[in-house]
């Protein structure tokens, strides 16, 4: 009897092991993911998972912020439960998904067993270009007179920046005691693709900014108080920190040399390495939206305090 039982339990697992499989195969990846609340305009977030043993493991970008592991993630009924953070109150957070077609993902956002905003996610591009052989001669992308080619994002009621003494400025100093709303952020009218981009940058001590490439990458400028290096100047955000024993610098002018094609950036400051053709996994915290494959504007971060101060902004394309 207990052989016979023993019998049923293995055939049990064998067959269960490939229907996992074949179910699990499809959610595996990485996922530009576009999330839709019943009120207020969708915004993007980014989902990896992988597989190693049978376990669903991965990591999870939310709309701000850096990304963290997904704590679990499991089949239910024909569908990928994952775990994707805290909902209080001893709950989670968790999306329920499926797989509509090939390299698409659907579902729903739960709080605890309360439905919230829906999912939508598609493959992310790879994305993957040659270095162009030649690059258009650098052109401003601010005069230093005015805002000409620039709009305000966000909070555009408390829109900060200001064109001034030849810089483009976010003038929103940080007060003692006061802790107002939190300011706008700036963004290019002309998208791009890849691109070669000079950029120059003070940014005072305490001081937090972003510098964010197709409006989905961002190049952090100025600190986070110092305690994760892949918070601090010259990082990709969460990301890939700078080079250890790398100095903020902050209080002072520093610069900037962005070479993004494809997904592969390259990233100098005042002449040094800190990046060499890194591959970046997928969107930041704070990106406009999901969509990787297509053309996206500079957008600079001002919904910090600080005066944080740019300058000869240039960028060159690749030759037609």
């Amino acid at each position: 009897m207990k052989t016979k039982i023993l019998f049923v339990s293995l055939l049990a697992t064998s067959l269960a092991s490939p229907l996992f499989a074949q179910d699990v195969k499809e959610f595996l990846g990485r996922w530009d993911m576009t999330v839709t609340p019943a009120t207020g305009k969708p915004y993007p977030q980014w989902i990896e998972l992988t597989e190693d043993g049978g376990k669903i493991e991965g990591r999870v970008q939310p709309r701000g912020g850096a990304w963290h592991p997904i704590t679990d993630a499991h089949i239910a009924s024909g569908k990928l439960v994952v775990v994707v953070g805290d909902a209080g109150a001893g709950s989670a957070l968790t999306w329920e998904l499926t797989s509509p077609s090939a390299g698409k993902l659907a579902g729903v956002e739960k709080k605890g067993d309360v439905d919230g905003p829906m999912l939508a996610g598609v493959k992310a591009p790879l994305i993957d270009r040659p270095v162009p052989k030649e690059w258009t001669k650098p052109r401003a992308l601010f005069d230093g007179k005015d805002l000409k080619g620039w709009e305000p994002i966000g909070n555009v009621e408390n829109n900060k920046w200001v064109a001034r003494d030849g810089e483009l400025v976010n003038d929103n100093p940080e007060v003692p005691g006061q802790r107002g709303h939190g300011a706008a952020n700036i963004m290019t009218t002309e998208k791009f693709q890849d691109f070669k981009l000079h950029i120059e940058v003070n940014c005072p001590e305490g001081g937090n900014s972003g510098i964010y490439l197709r409006g989905r990458y961002e190049l952090q400028v100025g600190t986070e108080g110092g305690k994760l290096p892949s918070h601090e100047m010259g990082a990709i955000y969460s990301y890939f920190p700078p080079p250890e024993g790398a100095q903020n610098g902050l209080g002072k002018w520093t610069t900037f040399d962005v070479t993004l094609v494809g997904r592969h950036v390259t990233v100098l400051r005042d002449g040094k390495m800190y990046h060499d053709n890194v591959e970046i996994p997928g969107p930041t915290g704070g990106a406009l939206d999901s969509n990787e494959a297509e053309p996206g504007p500079f957008y600079l971060q001002g919904d910090h305090h600080g005066v944080i101060q740019y300058r000869n902004i240039t960028i060159s394309v690749p030759k037609k």
